[in-house]
């Protein structure tokens, strides 16, 4: 593949990324990127673990969902390039970005993952955050990975209801 097209793909993921202060999913990104038109999704997976494997973005994975998040060298290097970026694009993307932070950022500060414990059973993590401060942290000790799975994808569609009722009841 032409070099030339990849080397911006990676500057309008780290100029996204750059754009927030919190961490974006490859699934957020992806619904940018694609919906914009700016490369297909196979690409778009190739910058990725490239801007990964480079030190440029840092990802982390929990359950079913990888947070990116730029590095300092990733910040560094797009204050270099930015300009390659066409102000349309740029435009494009900020104004993307403002239309859609708030469901955005919802959907990335609530986090789930399980793990085996030594025990054989299976613990759940839930968590609810606002940038890098954690609201909540609950974990669950559960007799069945299936368990586990289902307390984690209910976590991610009712997390807002489960956090209301603990404050209600708790302040």
């Amino acid at each position: 593949m032409n070099q030339e097209p990849l080397t911006l793909y990676k500057l309008i993921v780290l100029y996204i990324l750059n754009q927030v202060n919190f961490p974006l999913t490859t699934a957020q990104i992806g619904d940018l990127i694609l919906e914009k038109e700016y490369t297909n999704f196979l690409t778009l997976q190739q910058v990725i673990n490239e801007l990964t494997q480079t030190g440029l973005i840092r990802a982390n994975t929990l359950l079913n969902r990888t947070h990116l998040n730029l590095t300092d060298e990733g910040r560094k290097t797009l204050s270099y390039f930015e300009n390659r970026i066409s102000h349309a694009i740029r435009q494009e993307i900020r104004d993307y970005l403002k239309k859609n932070e708030m469901e955005m950022r919802n959907e990335s500060s609530i986090r789930s993952d399980y793990y085996k414990t030594t025990n054989g059973e299976f613990e759940a993590e839930l968590i609810a955050a606002d940038k890098d401060t954690t609201l909540l942290a609950i974990r669950l000790t559960v007799p069945t990975e299936e368990l586990a799975v289902s307390v984690c994808n209910n976590w991610q569609k009712r997390n807002q209801d489960i956090y209301q009722y603990l404050t209600t009841q708790l302040f």
